[in-house]
């Protein structure tokens, strides 16, 4: 209770007062003597992705009192990725220092967040690295699939799956309407290998979590019991002092850039690592993390790169037969927040057989599932979901149409009259970090209508902003320097031609050198909207990094440099 006193000029006076207001809450003074751990209480009516929450706080009460703590819980900010205007991206940041200003300000000596929803798991933990104090990260867990008509359905690759289908004319209106009463069968987050699945697995990977705890689903036993645990371990890490710089090292980001890569995890993956890396003062190299993935594959079957669900990721083993098959390649002696290393936590669970997780020499996906690209449209890279793609068109050149904007697309896409082919590649501007703002997940561009009535089913498709880590496709993300900073997207029109070869890593306009300095010199880059000089929007335009760097702000990062991973090993 002494911790961040209020200054009053006498300390004696702020404990006095600070003790005054707490008991009206009914606490005893042998309660308040107790180690205080804090629980980030995210629940929300429109977030159904923590709609577990309040039994989550419950189960991590009870572990913390079984443990001689007290707990509290405190608010923060909740974001759910379909309730978040303009995106849930352009909050993630707000959200983070909403999270280390809460916990430099309250008088806790450690912190379980609660977290689950895509981008609210990488800002608690970007905050928690700013802020120093021992914390333990808690999921809420995936929701479990539903039916339709006898088929297994869940959020959200098939969700896009069956609304391609209603576009394509393949089904009606009756059945979409059919189809979007199953999707979300219960409380949690996607239940296949989107964002959040991918930032759980990766921040057990990464040691920030109790091993087993990235998988087990919202509604189960399995997930109270892990909450209690989670409570009993935020104990044991203040008696420890265990803070979060003794678990994120580089070797425990290359540890869960390795994960990220085996379970063909969400490309969003990338920027949120980047950021929480940032935190820490370590840049990640992707020219080396495509290196990595050239000898890592993709070993879990789970859409939206294979077949099962995350239900059934639980039921073989959770991320252990993941961790266990690339232990040839993880640094095993990376710390966890339970204070023993992961290669200590890996040999005290137990094989057996199950067919989620495929064997080194059985992948779903032959190399990692993200690839890294360069070339004259993306001098400082672009990534693409390989294992999601399709492989007809991972090596292309084709006729480009161009989407100046969300605006434009919308007004356009469906058009009867669109010049659109089924080998042409659709590009879509200004969705990048400032050009949205806030990088929305737009990259997923639909097929044109008139072409997914003739059947077409994937194009490839390329922008500087971000796609759901539910989707699949042959889609070029995270363009940088994106378009409305001046990058090269900034200068690409419709009929232009452009190479996508995801062998060679290139990513090449067409055009000659001489035309686009010509275009350059005649580019205006996007006018200042509506409320974009005032408040968080003005602070996030103001000091956004670009997708290489984690768009997180640019004066949040650390400054102490510490170097880049992945190291060549």
């Amino acid at each position: 209770m002494r911790k961040g006193l209020t200054n009053y000029g006498d300390a004696e006076f702020s404990l006095f007062l600070r003790k005054a207001f707490i008991k009206g809450a009914g606490y005893s003074d042998d309660a308040l003597e107790r180690p205080i751990v804090g629980i980030t209480n995210t629940g929300s009516g429109f977030n159904p992705c923590h709609g577990n929450a309040p039994q989550l706080i419950e189960a991590v009460k009870r572990g913390v009192m079984l443990a001689g703590g007290l707990p509290v819980d405190f608010p923060t900010i909740s974001i759910h990725e379909s309730f978040a205007h303009p995106n849930s991206m352009f909050l993630r940041n707000l959200m983070s220092m909403d999270t280390e200003e809460m916990i430099r300000a309250l008088p806790i000596d450690a912190v379980v967040l609660i977290g689950g929803c895509d981008k609210t798991v990488p800002a608690q933990l970007m905050g928690a690295a700013s802020a120093g104090v021992p914390a333990i990260q808690l999921v809420s867990g995936s929701m479990l699939t539903g039916s339709h008509r006898g088929v297994r359905v869940g959020a959200c690759t098939d969700c896009r799956r069956f609304w391609g289908m209603y576009r394509g004319d393949e089904i009606d209106a009756q059945e979409i309407a059919e189809v979007n009463d199953q999707l979300v069968a219960s409380v949690g987050t996607c239940s296949v290998m989107g964002t959040a699945s991918t930032m759980a697995c990766v921040t057990e990977a990464l040691g920030m979590m109790l091993p087993g705890g990235a998988t087990p689903p919202a509604v189960t036993a399995d997930r109270i019991r892990i909450a209690e645990r989670t409570g009993t371990q935020a104990v044991a890490m203040i008696q420890a002092g265990m803070t979060p710089d003794r678990i994120l090292t580089k070797k425990a980001f290359e540890n869960a850039l390795m994960v990220l890569l085996a379970i063909g995890g969400s490309t969003n993956g990338i920027v949120h690592l980047a950021a929480i890396a940032g935190r820490c003062g370590i840049r990640i190299d992707m020219d080396e993390v495509d290196a990595l993935g050239r000898n890592i594959p993709v070993l879990v079957d789970l859409k939206p790169s294979g077949t099962h669900y995350m239900e059934d990721l639980h039921r073989a083993g959770g991320l252990a037969p993941v961790l266990r098959e690339l232990r040839p390649f993880l640094h095993l002696d990376a710390l966890t927040v339970t204070g023993r290393t992961l290669g200590e936590e890996l040999d005290a669970v137990a094989a057996f057989p199950q067919d989620v997780v495929r064997p080194l020499d059985n992948p779903i996906y032959p190399q990692g599932g993200i690839a890294f690209l360069r070339g004259n449209l993306a001098p400082d890279g672009a990534i693409i979901k390989q294992s999601a793609a399709s492989a007809e068109l991972m090596e292309h050149e084709g006729r480009v149409v161009v989407f100046d904007g969300l605006e434009d697309l919308a007004q356009r896409i469906d058009a009867p009259d669109l010049d659109v082919n089924a080998d042409d590649i659709l590009v879509l501007k200004n969705i990048g970090p400032k050009g949205a703002p806030g990088m929305p997940e737009a990259g997923y561009i639909p097929i044109p209508r008139k072409l997914a009535r003739a059947g077409v089913k994937d194009m490839v498709r390329i922008s500087d902003g971000r796609m759901s880590g539910t989707a699949g496709g042959t889609i070029i993300l995270h363009v940088t320097p994106e378009a409305a900073v001046g990058g090269p997207l900034a200068l690409i029109e419709s009929g232009d031609r452009l190479r996508l070869s995801v062998r060679e890593r290139a990513l090449e306009l067409l055009v000659s050198d001489e035309e686009l300095a010509r275009r350059r010199d005649a580019l205006s880059l996007p006018a200042p909207r509506e409320g974009d000089g005032r408040g968080y929007r003005k602070l996030f335009l103001d000091t956004v990094t670009q997708a290489d760097n984690g768009c997180d702000f640019d004066f949040l990062r650390s400054l102490n440099e510490h170097g880049s991973i992945p190291q060549q090993r």
